[in-house]
């Protein structure tokens, strides 16, 4: 199975995004779940209405992508971090509402430190998510510390790792996080560093060894999907059906040098 962000760029009404999607070859997506980043409902659909839109062109949904602008307050003592723990458990709820197997969460990044409050909230969160059925994928960003004592402390089946590419070979400091936590792997974000950006780029355009990362996600067991989380940024000249036309070349040259390796 082949997936991609739904909010890859490009100013489109949101049926016509996820039909193009479809029609470029992919088999499912990842929705962004909230009205951040210019996804505000005016003209585009509102994003509680994603699920539909993609289920009527014949797409799978993989995941939501948690709200993130506010990402660092988890751990915070005051308003603020109890109305972002809040908004996390109404996202397992809409999950569960939604029929959507997995959400995909930023822990604070290391400058904010974990404590007791933290983890709390998320053990909250876990046991919501264990009684709806929902899986919460944490991912890899510059957050390895916060992540690490998460997933050390929190032993549920209904929490575990997503692994961004990206995010990983970015942060030379990063380690080995497959064989950390691949036994946990839930999710993916597959993109290549470097460009305008310096991530998010399509996969074979940046520096990444693509052969050797997916020979270690393979290693892993893993059998969801491969999903793109690519942007336009540097792909301008290109409409929106020349971009996903490439992105799916792209992902299925990853997709085979996985089950190569299974």
């Amino acid at each position: 199975m082949i997936t991609i962000y739904d909010w890859f760029g490009y100013e489109l009404p949101i049926k016509e995004r996820y039909q193009l999607i479809k029609e470029a070859g992919f088999d499912g997506v990842l929705l962004w779940w909230s009205d951040g980043f210019g996804r505000d409902g005016s003209g585009r659909g509102d994003y509680r209405n994603g699920p539909q839109m993609a289920r009527e062109a014949g797409l799978f949904i993989e995941n939501i992508h948690t709200p993130v602008q506010e990402q660092n307050n988890l751990w915070l003592d005051d308003l603020d971090g109890e109305t972002l723990t809040d908004c996390y458990l109404q996202c397992v709820a809409d999950c569960a509402e939604f029929e959507i197997p997995t959400m995909v969460v930023h822990l604070p990044d290391d400058n904010h430190p974990y404590n007791a409050l933290g983890l709390d909230r998320i053990k909250r969160i876990t046991e919501k998510a264990e009684q709806l059925g929902v899986n919460v994928a944490l991912e890899n960003l510059w957050n390895l510390t916060n992540l690490a004592y998460v997933l050390e402390q929190v032993d549920s089946a209904r929490v575990g790792f997503c692994y961004d590419s990206g995010h990983h070979f970015s942060n030379k400091s990063a380690g080995d996080l497959l064989t950390m936590y691949g036994s946990r792997l839930m999710a993916l974000h597959l993109h290549d560093i470097g460009g305008s950006h310096a991530q998010h780029q399509l996969p074979f355009d940046g520096p990444i060894d693509w052969f050797t990362a997916m020979k270690r996600i393979a290693e892993t067991g893993y059998s969801g999907a491969t999903a793109l989380e690519a942007m336009n940024w540097d792909y301008l000249d290109l409409s929106a059906e020349g971009f996903l036309q490439k992105a799916f070349e792209r992902a299925k040259r990853l997709e085979t040098l996985r089950l190569n390796n299974l």
